[in-house]
């Protein structure tokens, strides 16, 4: 079985820019327990991990 390969923080769409910390975070409600489990462990793909590429499934299709 072929394992999805997930981009980085960076890649997703629920890493934004907060203008009042000054700096990028993930928008997702997400318990202490995932994220301990994501930054701990290289492997874990994060189960809310959605790519920000809007243009993705184009590019696909051609």
């Amino acid at each position: 079985m072929k394992r999805k390969e997930h981009g980085s923080c960076e890649t997703c769409a629920f890493y934004i820019y907060d203008e009042v910390y000054g700096a990028y975070l993930c928008d997702m409600n997400m318990d202490e327990d995932d994220y301990v489990r994501i930054m701990s462990d290289r492997y874990y793909q994060c189960p809310y991990y959605r790519n920000g590429d809007d243009y993705a499934v184009v590019r696909k299709q051609m």
